[in-house]
């Protein structure tokens, strides 16, 4: 009772937070002027026309003399409403109007198509992260003190102080420039599960990998050098036990607590990707397409995008917080 209590409050605090989070999105960008880019043979009148249309500006006005547009701006909380009802009535999440390659392309069909990619390469990186930072962790705290635990700490430091972007270089320059391992960049089409895409896509899902193995192993490594010290490991030795046995049936259960929630917000926020990772690799990812929504102030695009982010950050936050009440029995979530 407590836990369903506590998950339905958790739940309206982030949809509240959510709205309070959108709406300072749709205002912030709102105040920036509105940016129109024509190219040689558009019909900026067209371009204008889209956005009057979708109620952002009004009283549209050319003036032959000085070869340039006016036009009046809608109150903000105006197309703030408009907006909402085009979404909840119609479904409509809007039209690409200032970036060039998506211009007129339903902003919900572009982002399922560059979702996909997404995906791929943080569950990629999820797979593998997650069993070699464990199993990291485990080793250096067997052996702490001798060298093994010596060499992954050296290991973890350096992956935890080196930047993604730096790292993504290094790997970019080592393995697919000089080796020629993998392609400089991911290549066009939608096959995302044959071999060559899979293999284009490595580079991109061990620059984002790497960093989360350093940070599963230094967590590994000290809850379970914690645990392996405790009282209850003593006991279970005096019982006739051996070390391993002890291990794997008390010290690793214990000191999954806090490192199993960590898992659980990587498999969760898989969809958010890394911004500067996918236009490195040239990944065809939604990272890519956020960043073009921003610098081309197309506001459809920017705001489906932001609410996208907004709601996976939110969701893992939840989910982790409730993951704890269902891994320890004695953490109970809204209890007094």
């Amino acid at each position: 009772m407590y836990m369903l209590k506590y998950t339905l409050k958790r739940i309206g605090l982030m949809l509240m937070t959510f709205c309070i989070i959108m709406i300072m999105c749709f205002v912030l960008i709102k105040m920036l002027p509105i940016v129109v880019n024509v190219q040689v043979g558009q019909d900026a009148k067209l371009i204008y026309g889209q956005l009057e249309a979708r109620g952002y500006i009004c009283n549209v006005v050319y003036d032959e003399t000085t070869r340039m547009w006016s036009f009046d701006t809608v109150p903000v909380m105006i197309q703030f409403g408009n907006y909402l009802r085009r979404i909840f009535l119609n479904g409509d999440f809007g039209i690409g109007v200032s970036m060039l390659q998506y211009r007129n392309q339903p902003v919900w069909d572009v982002f399922v198509e560059k979702l996909p990619p997404t995906v791929l390469i943080n569950v990629y990186s999820t797979l593998i992260g997650v069993p070699i930072g464990l199993g990291l962790g485990i080793l250096a705290a067997l052996k702490k003190n001798k060298w093994q635990d010596q060499v992954i700490s050296v290991g973890v430091i350096l992956l935890i102080s080196i930047p993604s972007i730096v790292m993504g270089l290094i790997i970019q320059y080592v393995f697919c420039y000089r080796l020629r391992w993998f392609p400089l960049s991911m290549g066009e089409g939608y096959d995302y599960f044959t071999w060559p895409m899979f293999r284009a896509m490595l580079p991109a899902v061990f620059s984002l990998c790497l960093s989360s193995i350093a940070g599963y192993a230094r967590y590994t490594r000290a809850e379970l050098t914690e645990v392996l010290t405790g009282e209850f490991m003593l006991l279970a030795r005096t019982k006739g036990l051996t070390r391993g046995q002890a291990t794997v049936r008390h010290a690793l259960r214990n000191a999954m607590v806090p490192i199993f929630p960590m898992i659980l917000s990587e498999f969760v926020a898989v969809l958010s990707g890394s911004l500067i990772i996918e236009s490195m690799y040239n990944i065809p990812g939604v990272g890519g397409l956020y960043l073009e929504s921003i610098r081309d102030q197309d506001y459809d695009f920017f705001m489906l995008l932001s609410g996208f982010y907004t709601l996976v950050g939110l969701a893992a936050g939840i989910v982790v917080d409730i993951s704890y009440g269902f891994i320890d029995p004695r953490i109970r979530m809204g209890a007094k």
